[in-house]
């Protein structure tokens, strides 16, 4: 038998590969939505692979409960809705009003009924302490990363036995991977990736999905 013929096709390179990745899920009009106003207010949406994953780490876990840090415009809590049981309630914390009003305005164009969505606006870590402990599937953290070391803890509270920690910007920048950068936020998200390491409860796996996604299940 002659052996198949190799083929001369050249290897899309990594990076189209990982544009092909991010854009392989298509996104809702509402997700588009918000991620214009997103721009129009100068702040940073999550990539279409990140709130792919989301969605899908949502229907996994059967997520009624999903608490959130960082609200945005709604691009994350789309995705992460979409991927909820029909009755799931989604908490999510923001210290912006504003970037809240906005996403609430998606959220209701979108027909997603306000009993499904508590939006706080407040510091997160004042807000997370008083929400009830093993009470969320989910946990995504999305917020100020000098405070993610203390986000990881306050998860691992809340968190119920077989819940999981998303944890974004867990590459920051490409710069989290450099151990000689000392800079603030690659240096936090570095120590808050080792906090989660050293914790026994929780079995993690870093993903290059966006600007990094590191996802953890707890025991």
């Amino acid at each position: 038998m002659n052996p198949a013929p190799k083929s001369t096709a050249r290897a899309a390179s990594p990076a189209a590969s990982l544009a092909y990745a991010e854009a392989f899920v298509a996104e809702s009009d509402g997700a588009e939505t918000a991620r214009q106003r997103a721009e129009d207010l100068g702040i940073e949406s999550i990539s279409g692979g990140v709130a792919a994953t989301l969605a899908l780490l949502a229907r996994v876990v059967g997520a009624r409960a999903v608490a959130e840090i960082g609200t945005g415009t709604g691009v994350s809590a789309l995705a992460l809705l979409a991927g909820m049981a029909p009755d799931g309630i989604l908490t999510s914390i923001d210290a912006e009003a504003e970037h809240q009003l906005a996403a609430r305005e998606v959220l209701t164009a979108e027909g997603i009924p306000s009993r499904r969505v508590r939006l706080i606006a407040g510091q997160a870590l004042i807000v997370l302490p008083k929400l009830t402990d093993g009470a969320y599937d989910l946990v995504f953290v999305d917020g100020d990363p000098l405070e993610y070391v203390e986000y990881v803890a306050q998860a691992q509270r809340l968190l119920r036995s077989g819940g999981v920690l998303v944890l974004h910007h867990a590459l920051w920048q490409g710069l989290v991977a450099d151990e000689r950068n000392y800079d603030d936020e690659p240096l936090i998200v570095r120590e808050a990736l080792s906090a989660v390491l050293a914790d026994d409860d929780f079995t993690p796996a870093l993903l290059p999905v966006g600007d990094g996604l590191l996802v953890a299940v707890k025991a």
